[in-house]
């Protein structure tokens, strides 16, 4: 048996990772724009993202990335040799769909190492689903959710 963090280390070793100035600058280059791709649930990214970019949950990505499916995002599809960097909270679930989609043929995808929660230390925006820019605080306590007693291993 596996547990998460280590089938997380397991898939890091195979996906590319950047961390938050890494992204800064790649979004700074002109005529330079990757896909940001959010792979968060619906009211998380509602909450708060990097601005333009899209939200596809991580429990509908490979549909998403295929045609023929009710979740089929076409810009997604027609991005496999584009350059696509996957955003979550903490960079673990994004590394997981990285390496998922690599295996689809996705041929130029990175996780943000460190995710929202990252990028968000580094004094970088976030928006809410109005364009409004999120306070770096109130960011902060929302990507940092405290873990509740019956959520940690009793050992």
């Amino acid at each position: 048996m596996k547990t998460f963090k280590q089938l997380v280390a397991e898939h890091a070793k195979h996906v590319t990772e950047l961390m938050p100035w890494d992204l800064e600058a790649k979004l700074n280059q002109h005529g330079h724009s990757p896909l940001l791709l959010d792979i968060r649930e619906p009211a998380e990214f509602a909450a708060m993202h990097i601005k333009d970019s899209i939200n596809v949950p991580r429990g509908i990505l490979e549909s998403a990335c295929d045609y023929d499916y009710y979740e089929t995002v076409p810009e997604l599809v027609k991005a496999r040799d584009q350059e696509i960097i996957i955003l979550c909270r903490s960079g673990n679930r994004s590394v997981m769909a990285a390496s998922t989609m690599q295996e689809m043929g996705y041929s130029n995808t990175a996780s943000l190492k460190t995710g929202l929660k990252g990028w968000n230390d580094y004094n970088q925006s976030l928006v809410n689903n109005d364009a409004n820019i999120v306070d770096a605080e109130i960011a902060e306590e929302f990507l940092n959710p405290e873990i509740k007693p019956k959520q940690i291993n009793p050992q």
